[in-house]
C-alpha cells in the first residue's frame, strides 16, 4: 500500500474512534436533504461536510471570522472559507440563503446571541438553520471558547432571532460522553498524538500542536480507544442516558 493508502487508512482509524466526530456526521447526513438551495457554512474551517451537502444545495459559501481563523492550523492547509469577515456583521443581504448551517462553531463567539440574529437575517423566510453545539465538552480553540448549551438555551436563542425549532436531537448520550472523555485523555495526554492527528486533518480548529508523540505509547492507545469507542456505541443503544450529550442539532425556520 503506498503512502496515500496507509494516510487514508489511518484517517478512518482515526475518525471511527473520534466519538464526536461520528455523532456529528451521522446527524448532518441526517438531516441534509432538508438542505436547498444556496447554503452558507458558517465557521467553515476547511469545509470538512462540503461532500455532505452538495448533493442537496445548488452553492455551498463558506465564511469565517478572520481573526480567530488565522490562528488555528485550519489556515494554513486544504479548502478554506470563500469570504472572512469582521465577527459582527456576515457581509451578506437579508434573506440571502436557503440554507444557513453552523457546525460546532457557536462556543467559539463572545455574543452567541448575535450570531444567532446574523444567521435568521440572512437566511430566506422559508429556509432553515441546521446548527450543532457542544453540551459538554474539552476546552478547545483557546482562548476563543466561551460557552457551552443545553437543549433549552438552544431553543431559547432561536426564539429570541425570530426562529421556531423544528427538531432539537442529541448527538449520543451519556456513554459516548464519557467514552470521548476518556479517547481524548488518552490520545492527548497519554499518546500527545496531537500533532499526527492535524497531520490526518484532524483538530483543524487547534493552534499547531508542538508536543513530541509518545510513540512507544501509541499502540496501548489505539487499543484502548478502540475498545472505549465500540463499548460506548454499544452502551449508547442499550442503556441510554438522555441527561447527557456532547451536544444538539438544532434544525430550526423564521416564525410565521
Amino acid at each position: 500500500m503506498n503512502t496515500a493508502g496507509l494516510e487514508q487508512l489511518a484517517r478512518e482509524a482515526a475518525n471511527f474512534v473520534d466519538l464526536q466526530w461520528t455523532l456529528v456526521i451521522r446527524a448532518l447526513q441526517t438531516v441534509a436533504p432538508l438542505a436547498q438551495g444556496r447554503l452558507l457554512d458558517v465557521g467553515c474551517g476547511e469545509k470538512p461536510y462540503l461532500n455532505i451537502f452538495l448533493p442537496h444545495v445548488t452553492q455551498y459559501v463558506g465564511v469565517e471570522h478572520e481573526a480567530s481563523f488565522k490562528e488555528t492550523q485550519s489556515s494554513t492547509r486544504g479548502l478554506g472559507p470563500d469570504v472572512l469577515y469582521d465577527g459582527k456583521r456576515l457581509p451578506f443581504a437579508d434573506g440571502e440563503f436557503d440554507t444557513v448551517l453552523s457546525v460546532q462553531t457557536l462556543e467559539h463567539t463572545p455574543e452567541p446571541q448575535a450570531l444567532i440574529r446574523e444567521m435568521a437575517r440572512v437566511l430566506h423566510p422559508r429556509g432553515r438553520l441546521l446548527l450543532t453545539a457542544p453540551f459538554s465538552f474539552r476546552l478547545h480553540e483557546e482562548p476563543h471558547d466561551y460557552f457551552r448549551y443545553s437543549p433549552h438555551g438552544l431553543r431559547a436563542l432561536c426564539a429570541e432571532a425570530g426562529l421556531v425549532v423544528e427538531r432539537c436531537n442529541p448527538l449520543g448520550h451519556f456513554w459516548s460522553l464519557l467514552g470521548h472523555k476518556l479517547n481524548s485523555y488518552l490520545a492527548l495526554r497519554v499518546g500527545r498524538a496531537g500533532g499526527l492527528a492535524q497531520r490526518l486533518n484532524k483538530l483543524g480548529h487547534e493552534g499547531k500542536q508542538r508536543a513530541r508523540p509518545r510513540y512507544w505509547a501509541l499502540p496501548f492507545v489505539a487499543v484502548g480507544m478502540t475498545t472505549v469507542s465500540v463499548a460506548a456505541k454499544v452502551l449508547d443503544r442499550v442503556a441510554p442516558d438522555e441527561s447527557e450529550s456532547l451536544g444538539y442539532l438544532i434544525v430550526a425556520r423564521h416564525r410565521g
